[in-house]
Parts: C-alpha cells; sequence; structure tokens
C-alpha cells in the first residue's frame, strides 16, 4: 500500500484588534500568520476581529463569535490560530461555538518547539513546558499530533472525562522531567565550568526569532547550522570556536530565538539553555533592520535578557548587530546613526554594527567590535624568554591573543600578548620564572 502525503489543515489567523489598525498591529498579525505556516498548516486567510473589549469567558463578544463563525465556515477550515494566550474556559468556548480546533499563541509556540528540538535536553525542555500548559486544559492541542497519554496501557484523547487520574498522570511525567532536567542541568554546569578553566571568552548570539541569528553564527564560524527564513528553525543551542582578526579564541554560541510573549513554560524549562547567555563575556543582539517593528522587537528581548539577570543591565556587554541591511534599497538606506540613537534603557556597554549575514558585508566590522569590547576586559602581558624557551611563547599563542614577538641579537624572545585575567595569572603560575609584567588593558 503507498501512502501519500496528509494533506495541511486549512487554518484561520484571527487577532482581535481593541484600538485603530497600526503598524505594529499589522506585524503582528503576519506573525502569527508565519508561525501557523512554520508549523505546516495551509492558512487560508488571517484577519482582525474588532473588538471594544476581551470577553472574560469567551473571547469575543457574541455578535462577533457569529459573524467569525461564518468566516471560518466559508474558508472550509478545520483550526483557527488566534494570537493571544487564551485561557481553558476561553478556548473551549471558542471549539464549542467554531466547531472547529482551536489553538492560542502559546499552544503554537509549543507544537513549533515540540517540532523543531532535536536534541535530548530539547526535547526534555519543550515536553515539561508542553505538559505544564496542558495540566489546565487536559486536552490535546493538536487532533493529529495526539500522543499517548502512558498509565496504565489507556490512551487519552480529546474530552477524556477522568480529570483526576489525568492530573496525577501529568504530575508524575513534569516530576520526571524535571529529574532528567536536572541531570542535564548539571551536566552543562560541568561544562560551563570547564570551559571557564580554559581563557577562551564566550560570546553568545541572542535576538528576536528569525532575525538571522543562526546565519550570521554560519558566516561567521563556517558551522553547517540549519538556517533558513520562518520563525524558530533552530531550538538547540551549538557552539563553535573561533579567532577574531585579532588573534582571539572564541567560542561562539547560538542560542534560541526570542518572541513576543513567549510563553513562561518556555522561559522556565529553557532556563538551563539560557543560563548560557548569563555567562557569557559579550552578547550579540542580532536585530532584523526590516522588520517594520523593529523597536518593539528589540524592546521584548531586552526585557528577556534582564528576566535572565544577562543584558547591559546587569553589566554584560552588548553588540548591537542591525542585521539585513541588504534588504535596503538604494532610495531608502539605513541610518544606522538614526537606528543606533533610539531610546534604550540602558546605553552602557553598547556599541552597533551594521551587518548582512546573507552576503557578508560588515562581518569585519562586527569581529573587530568583539576584540574591542574583549580587549576592555583583558590585560597586557610582556614576557622575555630566553634562547630555545619556546613552550612559554606557545602557550601564549594558545592561550591568547598574542601582539608581537621580537627576537634579539641574544635570541631572547619578548612576547607581548593580551589574556584575560585568569589567563595571566595562570601564565604567571606556570612561568614564573619569566616574572611577567601586567598592565592594564587599553
Amino acid at each position: 500500500m503507498i501512502e501519500t502525503e496528509r494533506p495541511a489543515d486549512k487554518a484561520v489567523v484571527i487577532r482581535a484588534r481593541l484600538g485603530p489598525e497600526d503598524v505594529e498591529e499589522h506585524a503582528r498579525l503576519d506573525e502569527a500568520t508565519g508561525l501557523a505556516e512554520a508549523l505546516g498548516l495551509d492558512v487560508q486567510s488571517s484577519i482582525f476581529a474588532p473588538v471594544r473589549k476581551i470577553d472574560p469567558g469567551r473571547y469575543l463578544g457574541r455578535g462577533k463569535l457569529e459573524e467569525m463563525k461564518f468566516f471560518i465556515e466559508e474558508q472550509e477550515a478545520s483550526v483557527v490560530i488566534v494570537d493571544a494566550a487564551l485561557s481553558p474556559v476561553q478556548q473551549r468556548n471558542l471549539e464549542k461555538t467554531w466547531k472547529v480546533k482551536v489553538i492560542d499563541r502559546t499552544g503554537l509556540i509549543l507544537e513549533i518547539f515540540g517540532l523543531r528540538a532535536r536534541t535530548k535536553e530539547g526535547r526534555l525542555q519543550v515536553e515539561l513546558a508542553r505538559l505544564a500548559y496542558e495540566r489546565s486544559r487536559l486536552v490535546r492541542t493538536w487532533t493529529h499530533l495526539e500522543r499517548q497519554r502512558g498509565g496504565m496501557g489507556t490512551v487519552g484523547g480529546p474530552g477524556e472525562t477522568q480529570i483526576e487520574a489525568d492530573r496525577r498522570i501529568l504530575a508524575d511525567k513534569m516530576a520526571r522531567l524535571r529529574r532528567e532536567l536536572e541531570e542535564v542541568r548539571r551536566t552543562r554546569a560541568l561544562h560551563r565550568k570547564t570551559r571557564k578553566a580554559t581563557p577562551f571568552p564566550v560570546v553568545a548570539i541572542v535576538g528576536y526569532t528569525n532575525a538571522g541569528k543562526s546565519t550570521l553564527f554560519n558566516k561567521m564560524t563556517g558551522a553547517g547550522v540549519f538556517a533558513k527564513d520562518m520563525p524558530f528553525a533552530t531550538l538547540d543551542t551549538t557552539v563553535r570556536g573561533l579567532r577574531t582578526p585579532a588573534g582571539s579564541q572564541i567560542m561562539l554560541s547560538d542560542t534560541v530565538g526570542f518572541i513576543t510573549d513567549l510563553p513562561t513554560e518556555l522561559v522556565a524549562a529553557f532556563r538551563a539553555t539560557l543560563e548560557e547567555v548569563r555567562e557569557a563575556d559579550i552578547i550579540l543582539h542580532v536585530l532584523d533592520v526590516s522588520a517594520v517593528d523593529f523597536e518593539t522587537r528589540r524592546r521584548e528581548v531586552e526585557a528577556i535578557l534582564d528576566a535572565l539577570d544577562a543584558g547591559s543591565e546587569h553589566g554584560q556587554p552588548v553588540i548591537e548587530v542591525f542585521n539585513k541591511i541588504d534588504l535596503w534599497s538604494d532610495s531608502e538606506p539605513l541610518d544606522v546613526d538614526a537606528v543606533s540613537a533610539l531610546p534604550r534603557k540602558s546605553d552602557e556597554a553598547r556599541c552597533a554594527i551594521s551587518v548582512s549575514a546573507q552576503t557578508g558585508e560588515g562581518i569585519d566590522r562586527l569581529l573587530a567590535a568583539i576584540d574591542d569590547t574583549l580587549a576592555e576586559q583583558t590585560v597586557l602581558l610582556e614576557a622575555v624568554t630566553s634562547p630555545g624557551e619556546h613552550r612559554p611563547v606557545a602557550w601564549l599563542h594558545e592561550h591568547g591573543a598574542v601582539l608581537s614577538e621580537i627576537v634579539d641579537e641574544q635570541g631572547r624572545t619578548t612576547v607581548r600578548a593580551r589574556l584575560s585575567p585568569e589567563a595571566a595569572g595562570r601564565f604567571a603560575a606556570q612561568f614564573p620564572a619569566l616574572t611577567p609584567k601586567l598592565e592594564d588593558a587599553v
């Protein structure tokens, strides 16, 4: 028997609008449509539902509910995406009225994360977040993506009435997942400890989803990380080594993308992964300058960083990377200075670089900015070695950025290198006879 691919579900995307239509409202509706398409849905239409207020029980008023019902039937949709965080009561009432599967923004993002997670850690994190979300609903968010509930060999489906048994099963599953994630956190903490024992600084790439983080990561490192013009193309953290033009060896980390109204369940579940950002020596905040809601996206990422105790507000150097400048036409060039001057919570420990991760334009400026930022966090070390003494010189090449290496007539080598304070201390301990000279970074 030949299996044919199941046709995509027809869907309608609806967003309640309390005020007038504006650029940011349209951007949010387009974003929700993009999320639905990223899940493989066949989006028939995306519309606003103008309302005076949000109904606490039905989300939309009776009149608007009936109007939307006729529209959904006309579109022959079997799924409705509501771009809002619905309460369990609102979601159930919408499904009863419209006779279709209703998914809110939180459920939509959770489903995308569930499909894209590849590593064991990513799958554990997504599953824990999904169970936390479903605990209050006790129904599946997706008819054709139903999962086995487990427990006594039974399969739970939509409308199951054994609520207490379901709650116990969910609680047991969540407890098991938390134990497994705790093991992952301990392993990740050991990896961070190991990295801290080396002198290589960590540079973490963060940003709004689909801002071009993975494309930039690939361009800078030559890695083959999956990158596509879609929300949450990659979820799992990837780390690669990179040597800057000044000779500094760094570890570049590509992290999960952020989004407006990122579900709190996901933030909590991915905290172990996001701790990598908090521990980074430099944060590259990648922004899509072609986005019409550019400033809103920047504020959203800054808010999430702040919630993680990361970013410039917490003393971490941040380099803002204005990406996708290749999408700006000659008639409408990007004014980097004007964009950089937009108000922010904090201007400390920041700089801005414009790049195109697609074409490579500006990557040299970005690497130079990383070098300059690292220079502010390092010390200059000068050591003079005896003739034929090569180990200290090799050590400095491996663990720091050698600025100059001069051999005099007697065969002595004078080396000037830039090192982290920790690496400089290790060099002094390993080669005490050299009595290295430490200088403040300039």
